[in-house]
């Protein structure tokens, strides 16, 4: 019997959890407390549902967003009552901004004990204010059957409120009152004979958001005096910017954007957090180098589009927002959600669609290249590959060969076409500018490690990458390939809270994983080790020790020391091994790129373990003032 009459509360809250089981619910994060006794005790008990215990409830909160970023599922979240409700509320933000379901349940004290100094009892309704898709508090808890209805019922809609129409978190207040532990009640137990658990949850199946939930065509793609995409059709300068993304099918994402770019012979500028990269054989006329391009001032005024699609979130870089910034074109925001991805506030219409759908929808406006025709790219029927662009051997950059008379790669040259070469062929000269810097250095620097990584690791990598500088060197060193790697990141607030127990969330019972991040994002969320016991499989964090903030080096503060290297660059003179060793952690350190392929190129199945990298932080930030504007000067 999945339900507990041992008492009211036992009943309560077993039908909470059994609710959730059906609904599709298959992981409950729980930090230890008194007042959430009976929610601890029900989702335990439930052998469907993976129940993982932690300590931190900061940590636990980003575990539980990690899990629902990865399985594209609601995660339950449970804590008792008092500050550990409060400690919940960063990665709360995270997964209102990042559009992840997170289902969270506060234990609370019953009205009565409110406002009294009862003790661990603070004001918890509403405690996240706007952040939550929606919020509200349950009754107290009841063992009748029409308050058991009314339970099951906010348990569905709460299920549903997280995924629709955008993902993001609920959270439900829970009262309880003595006995908080499952002391029986006789006049409960005998409730369990009248208690038809196939009547009471018939007709419950699994709620998710899947793929088939795909929104209808906005009115501007229908039709009219002249659709959106016929206009589309007759721009020869448009650009693709392919932002920050998780979809949960990449390859499906990654060839809707190809599809795209194709059809209106426009390039793809992809940022390296999303999967683009690493499917670069989808697309001929990706663009990685888009911000150094755009360092040079000539090239980027040459290369001014007249329309965006802009697919989701921006991309990180200020070079890329401040060319959009000063050329207002028209701009038009493919997504979903309802969120506004202009933080810009340029000439920008949101068309609330999945890229997948708006690729399906574009199709039938071009018509297949035929002989001595126009306005198509000429594919092959089994791989959708232009047949003289070969696919990428794994971990193969794209490099393009600059178009000739004749064209090249299924594209025919022609007026409309100079626009994408200029952009294709600067592609290929500033990305072999940057392999001719890097490759040949020996000594460790932290621009190397983003880019010797985009070639180095096991297909199919998970990565979550840390937020500050990582983030900025993939974009800016990241090189496009094969390797179909999974990069993660929390940019929903970009944040450094609660790095480590979302990464260890994604690799939680996934393909062995890989975590990049600074050494003060690491030091914020040590906490995650105590996961250690509890995490099923394997996770290398590539560890940039440089003591300090290495984001704030590249930024104007950086010149004004007293008081930067205090109270900005915060350099910490933590000795890791020692911290490793005491979370029983693994720790090696790592100077030679020899070293750092070797350890990278196979990855073990289970464990953690810390590569750290030592680095100056300093002369890293110098580099890059020296470098990052030099690679498209000549051009």
């Amino acid at each position: 019997m999945p339900i507990d009459f041992r008492n009211t509360n036992t009943v309560w809250a077993s039908v909470l959890a059994e609710t959730l089981q059906r609904l599709g619910l298959t992981t409950a994060v729980i930090c230890p407390g008194s007042r959430s006794a009976p929610l601890t005790i029900a989702f335990a008990q439930n052998k469907k549902i993976e129940t993982i215990p932690i300590l931190d409830e900061r940590s636990a909160s980003f575990f539980a967003l990690g899990i629902a970023k990865k399985s594209y599922l609601p995660t339950a979240l449970i804590c008792t009552s008092g500050t550990a409700v409060a400690n919940f509320y960063p990665a709360i933000i995270e997964a209102r901004e990042s559009r992840i379901p997170l289902l969270i349940f506060t234990a609370d004290r019953p009205p009565e004990l409110r406002d009294c100094h009862a003790g661990q009892a603070i004001d918890q309704v509403k405690i996240y204010g706007n952040y939550p898709n929606w919020q509200a508090e349950l009754a107290i808890p009841s063992a009748s059957r029409g308050m058991l209805d009314y339970l099951r019922q906010t348990i569905v809609y709460a299920w549903e409120r997280s995924q629709f129409p955008t993902p993001g978190p609920v959270h439900l207040n829970i009262p309880f009152r003595d006995p908080l532990v499952p002391i029986p009640d006789i006049a409960v137990e005998a409730l369990e004979t009248e208690f038809n658990p196939e009547d009471f949850f018939a007709g419950l199946e699994p709620i998710f958001a899947g793929e088939t939930s795909t929104p209808p065509s906005p009115p501007l793609l229908r039709g009219g005096e002249e659709s959106t995409m016929q206009q589309w059709q007759k721009c020869s300068k448009g650009i693709i910017i392919a932002g920050v993304a998780q979809p949960q099918f990449a390859e499906k994402y990654c060839s809707a954007i190809a599809k795209i770019s194709k059809s209106l012979n426009w390039p793809v500028l992809a940022e390296g957090l999303s999967p683009v990269r690493n499917y670069a054989q989808l697309n001929p006329y990706l663009i990685s180098t888009y911000d150094l391009i755009l360092r040079n001032r000539e090239l980027a005024d040459k290369l001014t589009p007249e329309i965006a699609l802009q697919i989701g979130d921006l991309p990180t870089s200020k070079e890329l927002r401040n060319w959009l910034a000063k050329t207002q074109l028209k701009r038009y925001i493919i997504d979903p959600s309802h969120h506004n991805f202009d933080p810009l506030h340029g000439q920008t219409i949101h068309l609330r669609t999945s890229v997948e759908h708006l690729a399906t929808a574009i199709s039938p406006q071009v018509p297949p290249l035929s002989k001595g025709g126009l306005g198509g790219v000429l594919t092959t029927a089994t791989t959708n590959i232009p047949p003289q662009v070969p696919p990428l051997n794994k971990g193969e950059s794209t490099q393009i060969p600059p178009l000739s008379k004749g064209g090249l790669g299924g594209v025919l040259t022609s007026p409309s076409n100079e626009y994408l070469q200029l952009w294709r062929n600067t592609e290929t000269q500033v990305r072999q500018t940057i392999d001719q810097k890097i490759s040949p250095i020996n000594n460790i620097i932290e621009p190397k490690v983003s880019w010797l990584l985009s070639q180095i690791l096991p297909p199919a990598t998970p990565i979550f990458i840390a937020n500050s500088m990582p983030v900025r060197d993939v974009e800016f060193f990241w090189k496009p390939n094969n390797l179909e790697i999974k990069p993660f990141v929390n940019r929903g607030a970009n944040g450094i809270d609660g790095t480590l127990s979302t990464a260890l969330a994604v690799a939680h019972r996934n393909q062995s994983s890989i975590m990049l991040t600074g050494d003060l994002t690491l030091l914020h969320d040590t906490n995650g080790f105590l996961i250690k016991n509890k995490f099923v499989g394997h996770l290398t964090i590539i560890l940039i020790n440089n003591n300090g903030g290495g984001i704030f080096e590249m930024l104007p503060v950086a010149k004004f020391d007293p008081p930067f290297e205090e109270f900005f660059a915060t350099p910490q003179q933590i000795n890791f091994a020692q911290l490793c060793a005491t979370y029983g952690v693994e720790h090696e350190i790592i100077d030679d790129w020899e070293q750092f392929k070797q350890k990278l190129s196979f990855l073990p199945n289970s464990g953690i373990r810390v590569l750290e990298v030592p680095t100056d932080r300093r002369a890293d930030a110098q580099w890059r003032q020296d470098n990052l504007s030099k690679f498209a000067k000549d051009l």
